[in-house]
């Protein structure tokens, strides 16, 4: 197994996953939607994808979006996007993707990579907190959904 920064050339394994992901999320499957989501991260440089791959088989991927820390002066991370193809679950991968996108962000002198995830998927919070991610409790997370 290999992971590694996606590119175009991984455009179709990275959107099947990437539709499963939104579907986990109770999105609708849209597969020509996630290829051209996706393709246009890649193309724009707008995010960091790490992908999970054993031969031809796609089995994970994190994305990255980046953002800065005024009070640090620094970059920051957003881990976005973490998913599992749902066969290769409680393998290993999702943890060697952390440690990848930790390595990425030491590399690129961030200050941190942050994080949300829904409050009753607990295996990804196991997850995080065993690899080091601490639970906020001094800010408060606020959204203005603009779709409405």
């Amino acid at each position: 197994m290999e992971i590694y920064q996606a590119s175009i050339e991984d455009i179709e394994g990275l959107s099947n996953l990437f539709n499963m992901y939104r579907m986990f999320y109770q999105q609708t499957s849209d597969l020509e939607g996630a290829k051209t989501y996706m393709k246009n991260r890649i193309v724009n440089k707008d995010s960091i994808i790490f992908v999970a791959k054993n031969k031809h088989e796609y089995l994970g991927f994190a994305q990255l979006y980046p953002t800065f820390s005024s009070i640090s002066m620094k970059r920051a991370w957003i881990l976005n996007d973490l998913y599992i193809d749902e066969k290769y679950r409680n393998q290993g991968i999702g943890e060697m993707l952390l440690h990848k996108v930790k390595d990425f962000g030491i590399s690129t002198g961030a200050k941190s990579i942050s994080l949300e995830t829904a409050p009753d998927n607990y295996v990804a919070q196991r997850l995080y907190e065993k690899n080091g991610y601490k639970k906020e409790s001094h800010f408060y997370h606020y959204e203005l959904d603009l779709a409405e």
